[in-house]
């Protein structure tokens, strides 16, 4: 496995106040945020099924995703299973446990709405790595 550190401030500077431009065609992209605190991005998967995921992201927090448009499927790993969860519109949902997603309708048709912290570490591994009940749980990030 192998670990990722973000610190703050992880987002672009964007005008306040005025409307601006979503990505189109990215995996994901940080949009804004208020800096030690949250920051707020759109995920968009180019990966179309389950075998085109073949490592799962943990974070030392939760995120929130709240689907914005298209299809869009969360691989959710536990306890030596993943799961399937297809987001639906108008309900978000709190991930805490190692995950990835695709897009079942083709790459980048579905985008989500991600919210999380500004500071955090992320750590990558396989479906094996990551579903492990014996997953070693990562030290909080010092606020």
């Amino acid at each position: 496995m192998r670990s990722v550190r973000t610190e703050p401030p992880s987002f672009p500077r964007v005008q306040p106040n005025e409307p601006f431009a979503l990505p189109a065609g990215q995996t994901w992209q940080v949009l804004c945020g208020d800096s030690g605190h949250w920051r707020a991005g759109v995920y968009s998967p180019a990966a179309v099924r389950r075998a085109d995921c073949p490592e799962l992201e943990r974070h030392d927090c939760p995120e929130l995703f709240l689907l914005l448009s298209g299809k869009l499927t969360l691989l959710v790993g536990h306890n030596r299973q993943v799961t399937e969860l297809p987001l639906e519109p108008g309900r978000p949902v709190l991930v805490t446990a190692p995950h990835a997603g695709f897009c079942p309708d083709g790459p980048h048709t579905g985008t989500a709405l991600v919210i999380e912290r500004d500071a955090f570490e992320t750590e990558y591994g396989t479906w094996d790595e990551q579903t492990s009940s014996q997953t070693v749980t990562l030290p909080k990030v010092p606020r």
